[in-house]
């Protein structure tokens, strides 16, 4: 138990340091969202913002993997 709090801690810590935000932060920005658009729209755009996410990580995946290739070819044509 005390181990899952460590790590519960650890990640908010670095949640922190990357965007500066904390837990009340959070829920007035999600309350704004929850205002703006309403309850009916947020699966929505939740949607859109995970296949978004995912198109970005497939294009990185592509990217990395020509990278790889690259440099495999290139290791084979010096020797």
């Amino acid at each position: 138990m005390i181990c899952c709090i460590f790590a519960v801690q650890n990640n908010n810590k670095m949640f922190n340091l990357v965007f500066g935000l904390g837990g009340q932060e959070l829920l007035v920005i999600g309350l704004i969202i929850l205002v703006f658009f309403g309850g009916k729209k947020i699966p929505e755009l939740m949607k859109g913002l995970g296949s978004g996410i995912r198109e970005f990580n497939n294009a990185k995946n592509n990217i990395e993997a020509e990278v790889k290739e690259n440099m495999k070819e290139i290791d084979a044509k010096k020797q």
